[in-house]
């Protein structure tokens, strides 16, 4: 993959005010924060072992 090509709006002194990205690199950096919101939510949770994690799926699966 090639690095996206970004623009830079100036201002009139040649400091950075804005930047254009293009789209898939815009979304992209939307679902990782969407990802690290994720994580912030969750950041108090307990983490759970793997036996008790295929034992809350085994007790919804359907049969």
């Amino acid at each position: 993959m090639q690095p996206a090509q970004a623009q830079y709006i100036t201002s009139s002194t040649g400091r950075k005010k804005a930047i254009i990205l293009p789209i898939n690199e815009y979304q992209r950096l939307l679902e990782d924060l969407h990802d690290l919101a994720v994580v912030a939510e969750r950041h108090e949770e307990f983490p759970i072992s793997l036996d008790e994690m295929k034992k809350r799926l085994s007790d919804h699966a359907y049969v």
